[in-house]
């Protein structure tokens, strides 16, 4: 998963830009005590935004440590947006990280927007900030939104959605090309993704990375069917962790989603439709149709 993060932040830019949106100004960019109702006036509010869990939302909030230390909290784990402190009988507690705490900041692209509408420092001062707020009904409805300064993001038209699953296909095939160039043996694919990548990477016909005009991409798609279904379905095993169970949830999305937005504004919308059965998860099946990959190419073998 850290692959698939890093090259998300790494490769989306070249690959998947989309015209920026001019940001909010300063003013507009940090809302205080935000509440649902006027968050469908605001200014800055994403239109196409949904609620999504957070990165490593299903991570264990605190794991017994293995092995006596002088340290309680040496081996005790607590979840993000908060730390681990001693109790009155010297034994390890997750409290509310306070956000005042947390690392300074480098620059802009630490800055995270959360469903509030709200830019906050970093992701730390973003969950620091939800943890304070947990059993409140502000606190269930703020998860993190995208990774960026809170801005304008303009509604994905009809004639835009399909354009996104053009760059999307085009891009994982640069990320996996990318990524078996770099791997000597540092185990970033396994051998059988290697031996599938390896034959895309020596295909001569094979449309080399750069910023393609949509219907040179849509050409491209239809000579070349076959080397777009890997890619399709690599996605989808590295999106589904959190279980790994053939389905995808807003949360499993979310790495993938949160990166995106800034730059693909039909991010949200495009996720939304792969959903046919509206049943708040989307299944290998649904996935690979969304990408025009047609069902008799449809292998959860390839995702393993």
């Amino acid at each position: 998963m850290r692959v698939w993060v890093f090259f998300v932040l790494c490769l989306a830019g070249k690959a998947l830009a989309a015209p920026q949106q001019e940001a909010l100004p300063e003013e507009e960019e940090v809302i205080e005590d935000v509440t649902t109702e006027s968050l469908q006036e605001t200014v800055g509010t994403n239109p196409v935004q949904v609620e999504v869990g957070e990165f490593d939302e299903t991570a264990n909030e605190e794991e017994e440590e293995e092995e006596p230390s002088d340290n309680p909290c040496l081996n005790h784990h607590c979840k993000h947006g908060k730390v681990c402190e001693v109790d009155e009988n010297n034994a390890p507690i997750c409290v509310c990280q306070d956000p005042s705490t947390c690392p300074e900041t480098m620059g802009e692209f630490e800055k995270v927007c959360g469903t509030d509408n709200k830019t906050y420092e970093s992701s730390c001062h973003f969950f620091a900030t939800k943890c304070t707020l947990e059993g409140t009904k502000k606190g269930h409805k703020l998860h993190l939104d995208y990774i960026g300064p809170c801005k304008y993001i303009a509604p994905c038209l009809d004639n835009e959605i399909s354009e996104f699953p053009l760059r999307m296909r085009d891009w994982l095939k640069n990320v996996l090309v990318s990524l078996f160039q770099r791997d000597q043996d540092n185990n970033l694919l396994n051998e059988k993704q290697k031996m599938r990548v390896k034959k895309i990477h020596e295909n001569e016909k094979r449309l080399e990375a750069g910023e393609h005009s949509v219907e040179l991409l849509a050409r491209d798609f239809e000579k070349n069917y076959k080397m777009y279904i890997f890619p399709v379905h690599w996605q989808f095993g590295q999106l589904d962790q959190h279980p790994i169970d053939g389905y995808l949830s807003h949360t499993e999305l979310s790495p993938l989603r949160a990166p995106l937005i800034p730059m693909e504004h039909c991010t949200t919308r495009f996720f939304e439709e792969c959903d046919t059965d509206s049943d708040n998860y989307i299944a290998l099946e649904e996935w690979a149709k969304c990408f025009g990959i047609k069902d008799e190419d449809v292998d959860k073998n390839m995702i393993v």
